[in-house]
């Protein structure tokens, strides 16, 4: 165990650059190794589920290294070019590595098995073997549908037509990487709009692909088999990872900090809108895209929050913020309701039930739905002083490092080794801007 320690902080200053978009550094390297030529990638996620999914792709038959000055390099094999895996493909604690894997390997005459850590190997995977096996593709594992799981491919797919059940990117992703070797067009109904950063990466590439408004939800389309050529990309900064040096300058008294190149795709800024709501002061600056995806940098500065009721439509454009949201909550005036959060459930932990006990342990009031929560605040500083488990989780972990920063006793979180996998300079981003994180044992800075 790895425990972080999180004291108060005077005020946050500066100007950083995030890491790269989680979401859109694996499906550029998925993206890439199906392209033929170099695909050369700026600002690649280096955390450790980026990184398994680079060895996964190599493992398949992709070319993939980073160069001295931080680019990757992804010689891809084309679409049909994948072999079969010496191995079994470790992918450590990253749900997205592995349902969007599985789906491009199950049209593909070959066999595949999948293991990953105890988090992701307690996570849900029949949501994406369901629609893979209409395209022929056979699943071997647990009763349960959990990892290990082999999956038997096809080498004779058919495009299928899918009405996704829940709203859950990975599953329209898995779908649709499984139709890029599969003959013919695959249809998709999403009947609640989620994260659109494989249609944009698809077409990006080439991929024939549209999208279509319907009842609310989108209908979605690929015609399967197409030649893709190599791209030049910059990930934009992760949204999800701007969130935490985002909130502590809000809950922070005199901060004025920067955060550079934050991916500003509308499926993803449904944190930044309720902050906003809630009087957050967040500037944005210098608006450009990059590979398909818009992008800005974010001017925030310490802010009186006031609570509001989150609309339940918004959560598919923020289910992973919301830990980090009911932190700003905790310091907003009255109480912040967040409903129509059920995925939660079944994120890396139990994120409800932890973010819930976790708060009651700081001494913040929040109460519990099977769809989310509402924590009330008062405006003033949450006691603290709790040691916080994170399950394995590292949005637990960062979140309420967070708080910590702010409330009148340090908060500790029991391993913070976690978040690697998503943030690896968290603490020295963080501590470079004026926070006080620092490992049980070690002297402050």
């Amino acid at each position: 165990m790895n425990q972080l320690i999180s004291s108060v902080a005077q005020k946050m200053s500066g100007t950083v650059t995030v890491p790269g978009d989680k979401s859109i550094s694996h499906r550029a390297l998925i993206m890439g190794s199906m392209a033929v030529g170099e695909t050369v990638i700026r600002g690649l996620l280096e955390g450790e589920d980026v990184l398994n999914t680079a060895a996964a792709m190599r493992a398949l038959g992709a070319d993939i290294y980073r160069d001295d000055e931080g680019c990757w390099h992804v010689h891809g094999v084309g679409v049909g070019g994948l072999h079969e895996p010496a191995g079994a493909l470790d992918m450590g604690n990253s749900g997205t590595g592995a349902r969007l894997l599985m789906g491009l390997v199950s049209t593909y005459p070959f066999s595949s098995t999948f293991i990953g850590d105890a988090s992701l190997s307690s996570r849900p995977m029949k949501r994406v073997t369901v629609p893979l096996e209409q395209f022929g593709a056979e699943f071997h594992g647990s009763e349960n549908g959990t990892l290990p799981m082999t999956v038997r491919g096809t080498g004779s797919p058919l495009p299928i037509s899918y009405d996704v059940p829940v709203a859950s990117a990975q599953v329209k992703s898995a779908i649709m990487l499984a139709a890029l070797n599969t003959p013919g067009i695959t249809t998709i109904l999403e009947k609640k709009p989620t994260r659109d950063h494989t249609e944009r990466m698809f077409s990006f590439f080439g991929v024939e692909t549209t999208t279509t408004p319907q009842n609310g939800g989108r209908l979605i389309t690929v015609t399967g088999q197409p030649e893709l050529t190599a791209r030049n990309l910059v990930v934009p900064g992760d949204p999800s990872s701007a969130a935490f040096p985002l909130v502590a300058a809000l809950i922070t008294p005199g901060s004025d900090i920067t955060i550079n190149n934050v991916g500003l795709n509308p499926d993803r800024t449904g944190l930044f809108t309720t902050l906003i709501e809630m009087g957050a002061r967040i500037d944005l600056l210098n608006e450009r895209e990059e590979c398909g995806e818009p992008v800005a940098d974010l001017r925030v500065r310490h802010s009186t929050l006031k609570a509001i009721t989150v609309p339940e439509g918004r959560a598919p454009s923020m289910i992973d913020e919301y830990p980090v949201l009911c932190i700003a909550a905790a310091f907003a005036e009255g109480t912040t309701v967040m409903r129509g959060a059920e995925e939660l459930r079944v994120k890396e932990s139990d994120r409800i039930s932890i973010m819930v006990k976790g708060l009651r342990a700081c001494g913040i009031e929040v109460e519990e739905f099977d769809d989310g929560m509402a924590v009330t605040g008062n405006g003033d500083k949450p006691k603290g002083g709790a040691l916080v488990e994170t399950h394995l989780d590292h949005r637990i972990a960062m979140s309420f490092l967070t708080l910590g920063m702010q409330s009148e006793k340090p908060v500790t979180v029991d391993d913070g080794s976690v978040i690697e996998t998503s943030f690896p300079i968290f603490r020295s981003l963080m501590n470079g801007l004026g926070a006080s994180i620092q490992a049980d044992g070690e002297e402050k800075q």
